[in-house]
């Protein structure tokens, strides 16, 4: 009897292209129903593999390089069948090949060559123009022909647990509307002002009589602690980093959440949560959050009059200050416009 197929997926990081795989998965346990399927992940992003319900678990890539001759031989005991790489470095192809399964398949696009193409059995390469006017999503769903598994949802979910769920909706207590905002970015470049983010907490608690939550990740104190210096109204700050676990119970339990184009902003829309995302110059097409119902707000491109003149690099989407461009009037007035849509008596 045939064994059910033994699916390593590599993809170490960040967090929203660690959710953003969950159409994918989907796909693979459509077919494959009795699969196993795991994530090389980094230690940081393990718990969000935890949230999905087609993922058996995640396997975690080693700091040191003593650890990596026993977790390439624990590796190669594992027996995968199909390992897909969307990494594309020398260390994951390599990884990939020492796995030993007959399925290995190496994904790339646009001008960067897939770094040693012989550890590979099929490879996909997506061109520039395809890969630029798609969501990211549809870069790894290509890679399911090689493996003659049909495309039949793009679906993302992550499903929170049921103790993460209690203790957050102890900790927020709201009976009404609750904003969840989220400031921060891996970035500096995408963060919008903190004194705009506080005028907009005034704002929906003072008119809309909304309960606003504000978290932030370890990177985010400083910006945290601006907006809550900055802020009139009190702001129900849960202090200390969030597990990814609970920051996804915390944003299922919301009614809109405010955050940038951000891995918090993939978690929130793959739970359910409707959002207002703010965009720099990175591409909505490529990034946008899976799912109906969101807003997403970037200033018109290209940028005609620089926030940041000597600071920013035009031709570099990652190294400008775009997002500083998006008014305060009009993300109120998304939060509004959301906020409504779930709760119609607050117009």
């Amino acid at each position: 009897m045939q064994q059910p197929p033994n699916v390593l997926i590599v993809r170490r990081r960040y967090l929203g292209d660690i959710v953003l795989l969950g159409s994918f998965v989907r796909n693979l346990k459509l077919h494959w129903p009795e699969a196993r399927v795991r994530v090389l992940v980094e230690p940081a992003y393990a718990g969000v593999v935890q949230l999905n319900p087609d993922l058996e678990a995640a396997l975690i890539a080693p700091r040191r390089t003593v650890q990596w001759p026993a977790f390439l031989l624990h590796l190669r005991r594992e027996a995968f069948t199909h390992v897909f790489n969307f990494d594309n470095t020398e260390r994951t192809a390599f990884i990939t090949r020492a796995t030993g399964a007959a399925f290995r398949c190496g994904v790339h696009h646009g001008g960067y060559r897939l770094r040693f193409r012989g550890c590979y059995t099929h490879t996909i390469n997506h061109p520039n123009e395809e890969h630029e006017s798609q969501p990211i999503t549809e870069y790894y769903l290509g890679a399911l022909a090689a493996a003659g598994v049909p495309l039949a949802t793009r679906e993302v979910r992550l499903t929170p647990k049921q103790a993460d769920l209690s203790d957050m909706r102890r900790l927020v207590g709201a009976a009404g509307p609750v904003l969840l905002v989220h400031p921060g970015s891996r970035s500096s470049f995408r963060i919008w002002p903190p004194d705009r983010f506080a005028a907009v907490c005034d704002r929906v608690q003072d008119e809309l009589g909304a309960q606003v939550v504000l978290v932030g990740g370890p990177g985010d104190r400083e910006t945290v602690e601006e907006i809550r210096r900055a802020a009139r109204t009190h702001l129900l700050h849960l202090t200390g980093p969030l597990s990814v676990p609970r920051f996804a119970a915390l944003a299922r339990l919301a009614s809109v959440v405010l955050c940038h184009d951000s891995g918090p902003m993939h978690v929130a829309a793959a739970v359910g949560t409707p959002v207002v995302a703010l965009f720099g110059s990175q591409s909505t097409t490529l990034f946008h959050p899976v799912g109906e119902g969101h807003c997403l707000l970037q200033a018109p491109l290209p940028c005609t009059e620089c926030v940041a003149p000597g600071q920013c690099v035009p031709e570099d989407s990652y190294r400008n200050y775009c997002v500083r461009r998006i008014p305060t009037d009009q993300v109120y007035a998304a939060v509004r416009t959301q906020l409504i849509r779930v709760y119609p008596a607050r117009a």
